[in-house]
């Protein structure tokens, strides 16, 4: 079993109080992660604020160098970490699971060290010079949330480091081990104080509320729902905190009726499948022609069929369980729903534990709860359409705008559909490809600002401009 430790001002630290971890795949204690309460985040903010000077005076070589130290510690210790991964989330070593999220996670750190914000020139004339310097903020506040718990932590903390800013990390009670034993491994080759992490059960002391109120922290970063980010922009009001809000989605797809259906199943699948369909952007609706739905349901529903699903550590599993017991419980709750308004083409039977199996529901439509709300789990609905101008308005009748897609065998035609998408990124015959080169990031309920690229890497300072 794992016993996790807090890292602040360089140092390993326990706490009085510790809460259990649940192995997913079993139930069993994974491990305990230390309960930190209020003392503990103003020492972390304290250690990060001491740090701030001498981290954000580094030079701009010194400051890449350091972080491809960290994305070497990332790869030496993939392993490792991947394992813990499993163990607590319950997603597979193999395939799109673990040890794909480590690969993921070094391939973010290792490109945004290479990325540099450097002075831009505005104007340089007789009547002066005009320069645009971009600073760091100070100490940055990440909470992650349980999907991805590395990565996203990367996400996170490598741009705010890259840019001279200093971090207080905050990973999800059902998923810390993973991301506090991380943290331990960077402060091997990062200044003390630079990088601190906390952790807590979210019951007697609400970590997340408390930094998002914290004087000391100067932004935050968080991924999660949209409901817990209204709470953040709420607590993080009255210090005017910068903000950087990736939501939720509930993500559509589209197929057009000149898609061939058993080209694209592998893709729509994984599309809404990837990590049990506990992805933001993850496909949650799927709209598919009159003219080949029946063909697409099949295609895709024979897929489904040959996926094992069992626990994250067997080798041979492709899909392991919902993480925890209240998503799953939402799960169930959705397809039992959509069990009677619908056809249940494949799955739809909760399994043992928190194991459900791939879900695929036919014959719904927008206004039922599984079409309307986001599942986060491993159930798809396939709705029918008969002309594009409905399906473009129905996946645009939600409150969030993550990600879309479209599916075509004409290119042309699937971008003009696509640029009628409500939401911040589009896929044609993919979803939910990111890639550290682009930026990322939604409309609507779905959040603010944006992640990765040099776009991403803006959020973590203010701007300068010096007149001369």
């Amino acid at each position: 079993m794992i016993d996790a430790r807090l890292t602040i001002d360089g140092r390993p630290m326990t706490t009085a109080g510790t809460f259990a971890v649940l192995n997913p795949s079993t139930g069993a204690e994974a491990g305990r992660a230390p309960n930190a309460g209020q003392a503990e985040l103003d020492a972390a903010v304290a250690a990060a604020g001491r740090a701030f000077p001498s981290w954000s005076a580094q030079d701009d070589a010194t400051l890449r160098e350091a972080c491809q130290a960290v994305t070497a510690r990332l790869q030496e210790h993939a392993e490792e970490l991947a394992r813990i991964l499993t163990l607590e989330q319950g997603k597979p070593l193999n395939g799109l699971g673990s040890r794909w999220e480590m690969g993921g996670a070094a391939a973010w750190a290792g490109y945004t060290a290479g990325l540099a914000l450097p002075v831009e020139v505005l104007q340089d004339t007789n009547e002066g010079r005009v320069e645009l310097h971009r600073k760091p903020l100070g100490v940055v506040g990440s909470i992650t949330p349980w999907n991805f718990p590395v990565m996203i932590a990367v996400w996170h903390v490598l741009p705010a480091l890259r840019t001279g800013n200093t971090v207080v990390l905050k990973p999800s009670p059902y998923t810390p081990l993973a991301t506090l034993r991380m943290v331990e491994i960077l402060n091997e080759v990062l200044p003390a104080g630079v990088l601190n992490s906390v952790s807590g059960d979210d019951r007697s002391f609400n970590i997340g509320a408390a930094m998002s109120s914290h004087p000391g922290i100067a932004k935050i970063v968080f991924t999660g729902s949209s409901g817990t980010g209204r709470q953040v922009m709420r607590s993080a009001a009255e210090t005017l905190k910068r903000l950087t809000l990736e939501l939720g989605g509930n993500d559509a797809g589209i197929v057009l009726p000149d898609a061939d259906p058993a080209k694209i199943a592998e893709g729509l699948f994984w599309g809404a499948f990837i990590n049990n369909g506990q992805t933001c952007a993850a496909m949650k609706r799927l709209y598919v022609h009159e003219s080949i739905h029946d063909a697409v349901c099949e295609a895709l529903a024979a897929y489904a069929r040959a996926i094992p699903v069992g626990d994250g550590l067997d080798e041979a599993s492709a899909l392991g369980p919902v993480q925890n017991r209240m998503q799953f419980d939402k799960v169930a709750r959705l397809v039992a729903d959509a069990a009677e308004r619908g056809k249940v083409l494949v799955g739809g039977a909760p399994g043992d534990g928190l194991f459900f199996p791939p879900t695929i529901v036919a014959g719904l439509a927008n206004g039922d709860p599984l079409v309307d709300e986001e599942q986060f789990g491993p159930a798809l609905p396939v709705i029918r359409y008969s002309d594009v101008e409905e399906a473009i308005a129905a996946a645009n009748d939600s409150p969030n705008g993550l990600g879309g897609s479209v599916w075509s065998s004409d290119i042309d035609a699937a971008k003009a559909v696509a640029k009628r998408m409500e939401c911040g990124s589009v896929w044609i015959n993919k979803h939910g490809a990111i890639q550290p080169n682009a930026p990322f990031g939604g409309i609507k309920s779905s959040g603010l600002g944006v992640e990765f690229a040099e776009d991403g890497l803006k959020e973590y300072t203010s701007a300068q401009v010096i007149f001369s």
